[in-house]
């Protein structure tokens, strides 16, 4: 059977049939988990590849998924289909950006439909002669996909159009998000062909599909897969009102790399996964990055720019320097101003109609010598909204022309008819300022395009009668809400909804001095002409490389069900703790010790109730009756909590407030740290804690006897964590000159003497032992946070030293997938629990068995 991977179709479509044996990468084999996406998914295909699909092809290859191929199609009179690469596409110019040794594979849908009957013969057309690989969806399951989920759910909310009322974007409906799930699986499938996992690089665009990269994550977990988003991220509290929320995000996470236009995209991004899903990011070199089962998801943030190169070619045709001839003489004595957009509501093209109504009122002057181009593109959706929009557009032009016009002056030309690239372009060249007042708009390339055209060429600069060594000049208005603003450092910024501050802003465009037009385009130029979008895809490019660089040397797994899935992925060092494992190791021991943390270890964080249940009263009572044990619960909870809660645990030791207090057991007193002069510095830090719980809604202030911690675990996430960061600072300042640490944890911020920690419970027990002249053969030690890792550098340390045997087993366990100075994990608190009690069991059969055998039971010599 013939390979499914790109490069053996290409090989397949040309008859060549070598490249089956030519060298290539491999990965090591990793474990795939099964799961169900959904009731399309289809696991049970024959044609599903694993993770460690052999590649057969060397050279560096990504392949590009969007929703539409970079490729026209025409039809002639005959019904003969032909294709030609579509110059303005993104997907195509992005390819100026890659390394010439880099091939690139398309994968999208046509925009003509075309029969079944056809099918076959348009791929092999495609894949021979452009390298693209069509997705065909059938029409009534496309109008679902597209013109439904993508068109009245996303793209309205990721706009901050929320659906309150049936007319504004429709209620949630399934069967539309099923429909987009079939349309994201049917783009996998069509991955799945062309793809060799150990080697390609996807790079899949926009919020058409962005499920697929949970797709392609399950069917290859070591894929090298970017996700670059085209539109806006919607806050918070927009995003939230989504019902498949948490499955977005999740399926997002599944790519290396996530690409956003602007900070604030980004921003909006992280902080939903801060809301809900209870991730943090962190900054490190500056690149912000989301920790995720064991990988690094990094964040990319970087305006797209435009193809430089294809608008310079437009500028010198002929038919451009024609059109601007023949524009120059229709506007020979006005200014014109300029307005490029698409046909929907969210353009804003009313509120710069009514801004302009207003200029001509309240500046008479300007009437016959001011005239407002405003091009307006066919809409890509549709629907009532489009109708609309339209119908006001029109009555606005209308009135205004009636109010203001004359014989031989129009102050708004409407163009609302398809123009070719060269007719537009004629406009920029003319136009004196250019004006974007969208409302809400991804990126917005048309100031991009405006200052290259504005940048001229000598034969331009003839037609309009510029002299060739003058600066060129141009003038922006832009629109604070679209994503190419912060990038326009010179532009005029205005609120759109605010229509005096446009109207002030069009006038100022038209006023301003000379230099000042000059200056502000060359700071323009310069930018667009650095960041073109060679810049931005070549950048891109780079930065996933990074994101998927240790791929190779981490151990991957899949979990989870539906598009709930997600990938492990875990250093080779760094493993998941058999049960069998400690269970074998515990049987064949004699001197052990079992170091246990209580929150979030014992307990799972953020539980309601945070007494020890029956069933762990039990499990330490087992543990620790073993004659040949030594157990002890240490925690950051103060002493006095603790007795109550274990005062049924005769032989259970207890390490309170992380160490300070130590109790071998209930029958022997509590011991002090020698390390503690002093707590005066209480008097400082409590009053500065109580000022920011006043001030932040849901924290709360717990006072130790030997550390005061502040928890904002039930306070605004976001705010909480900024919170905390001013304290800290706050308290480091404040408390300079005291023996105290500050440290932050899992929603909390302690305030402790220095060198107190959890280590020196194993410490101590190390050395009591050692004092005896016995040695451990077995150490178990379980936490979940810093708090613990203490406890694991102590007893790794000791490994090799005089405190333990020779042949000691250790066991340094911590819970979740995350860095630590544990060597092994267990993923949360009910699998502790388990492994916990297959120890207890395995000592209640061994008692069971002394028992009888003999008549008496060994006393523990307790420390």
């Amino acid at each position: 059977m013939v390979s499914r991977s790109y490069s053996n179709l290409l090989d397949l479509a040309s008859g060549n049939f070598h490249s089956f044996s030519r060298e290539k990468k491999r990965f090591p084999r990793v474990a795939t988990v099964t799961g169900v996406l959904s009731e399309l998914d289809d696991d049970n295909n024959s044609n599903s590849v694993c993770s460690d699909a052999p590649s057969s092809v060397t050279q560096d290859r990504i392949i590009i998924v969007g929703n539409q191929l970079p490729i026209k199609s025409h039809r002639n009179s005959a019904g003969k289909l032909s294709f030609s690469w579509d110059n303005d596409s993104l997907l195509l110019q992005l390819k100026d950006g890659m390394r010439e040794d880099m091939e690139v594979v398309y994968i999208g849908c046509l925009k003509e439909q075309i029969d079944a009957v056809e099918q076959d013969d348009v791929s092999q057309r495609l894949l021979e002669n452009f390298k693209c690989v069509p997705a065909y969806i059938p029409p009534e399951l496309f109008t679902k996909y597209y013109h439904g989920f993508c068109k009245q759910h996303l793209w309205p909310l990721f706009h901050y159009m929320l659906p309150l009322t049936p007319d504004l974007g429709g209620r949630f409906d399934r069967s539309l998000w099923q429909a987009y799930l079939s349309v994201n699986k049917i783009f996998a499938d069509k991955v799945m062909e062309v793809i060799s996992p150990d080697d390609d690089f996807v790079w899949v665009h926009d919020y058409h599909l962005m499920v697929l990269p949970t797709f392609l994550r399950k069917r290859f977990n070591r894929v090298k897969l970017g996700f670059f988003l085209h539109s806006p991220f919607p806050s918070s509290e927009i995003y939230r009102t989504l019902p498949v929320r948490n499955e977005l995000l999740r399926a997002l996470l599944n790519a290396d790399l996530i690409g956003f236009h602007t900070f604030d995209y980004a921003r909006h991004f992280l902080s939903c996964c801060s809301r809900m899903l209870g991730l943090s990011y962190q900054s490190k070199r500056g690149t912000i990055g989301l920790e995720y089962y064991g990988r690094t998801v990094s964040i990319k943030i970087l305006p797209v720019g435009i193809h430089i190169s294809q608008l310079q070619s437009i500028l010198n045709l002929p038919e451009t320097q024609t059109k601007v001839a023949e524009l120059r003489d229709q506007f020979l004595g006005q200014k014109v101003l300029l307005g490029v957009d698409d046909m929907d509501i969210f353009k804003g093209i009313s509120l710069k109609l009514l801004a302009m109504e207003q200029l001509l009122t309240q500046h008479p002057e300007k009437r016959g010598r001011v005239v407002l181009v405003q091009i307006a593109n066919p809409a890509r959706g549709r629907g009532k909204d489009v109708q609309e929009v339209q119908s006001e557009t029109e009555a606005t032009v209308k009135r205004i022309n009636e109010m203001f016009g004359r014989p031989g002056y129009q102050p708004v030309v409407l163009i609302d008819t398809p123009l070719q690239f060269f007719e537009r372009i004629a406009y920029y060249v003319i136009a004196e300022c250019c004006l974007v007042t969208a409302v809400r708009d991804g990126m917005n390339l048309i100031p991009y395009e405006y200052i290259i055209c504005r940048q001229g060429n000598p034969k331009l600069n003839e037609t309009i009668g510029l002299d060739p060594s003058a600066a060129k000049k141009s003038m922006l208005v832009v629109s604070e809400f679209i994503g190419c603003s912060p990038s326009l450092s010179g532009a005029i910024r205005v609120n759109p909804w605010n229509i005096d501050a446009v109207t002030e802003a069009m006038d100022y465009a038209l006023i301003v001095s000379e230099a000042e037009k000059q200056m502000r385009h060359e700071k323009h130029h310069k930018y667009v002409s650095t960041h073109d979008v060679a810049y931005w895809a070549r950048s891109f490019i780079q930065d996933l490389e990074r994101a998927c660089a240790d791929h190779v040397r981490k151990r991957c797994w899949g979990i989870g069900f539906g598009l709930g899935f997600r990938v492990v992925a875990l250093d080779p060092s760094f493993k998941k703790l058999s049960v069998e494992h400690i269970v074998s190791a515990y049987k064949r021991t004699k001197n052990r010790a079992i170091l246990l943390d209580y929150d979030g270890a014992m307990v799972q964080p953020g539980s309601i109730r945070t007494t020890p249940s029956r069933e762990t009263i039990e499990i330490l009572n087992n543990l620790s009756s073993d004659p040949k044990n030594i157990v002890y619960l240490v925690s950051g909870k103060d002493r006095k909590t603790l007795t109550e809660w274990f005062s049924s645990c005769d032989d259970l030791g207890l390490g309170a407030e992380h160490g300070y207090f130590i109790r071998p057991n209930d029958g022997t007193d509590w011991e002090t740290s020698s390390l503690v002069s002093g707590f005066e510095w209480k008097q400082i830090a409590e009053p500065v804690m109580r000022l920011y719980t006043e001030t932040t809604d849901g924290s709360t202030i717990e006072t130790k006897e030997t550390a005061l911690v502040w928890n904002y675990q039930f306070a605004d996430p976001d705010f909480g964590s900024c919170q905390a960061k001013e304290l800290m600072e706050h308290l480091e300042s404040v408390l300079t000159n005291d023996p105290v640490s500050v440290k932050t944890g899992q929603q909390l911020v302690e305030v402790k003497p220095q060198g107190v920690n959890k280590g020196l419970v194993a410490e101590r027990l190390l050395t009591t032992m050692q004092e005896k002249g016995k040695l451990l053969d077995f150490i178990l030690c379980v936490g979940d946070d810093r708090s613990d890792e203490d406890m694991f550098e102590v007893i790794m340390s000791a490994k090799d030293g005089p405190a333990l045997s020779p042949v000691a087993e250790i066991f340094a366990c911590t819970v979740g997938q995350k860095p630590s100075k544990a060597k092994y994990y267990l993923d949360d608190t009910a699998e502790i629990i388990r492994m916990l009690e297959g120890l207890a069991a395995t000592t209640n059969t061994t008692t069971s068995d002394q028992t009888s055998s003999t008549a008496t039971v060994p006393t523990k010599d307790l420390f």
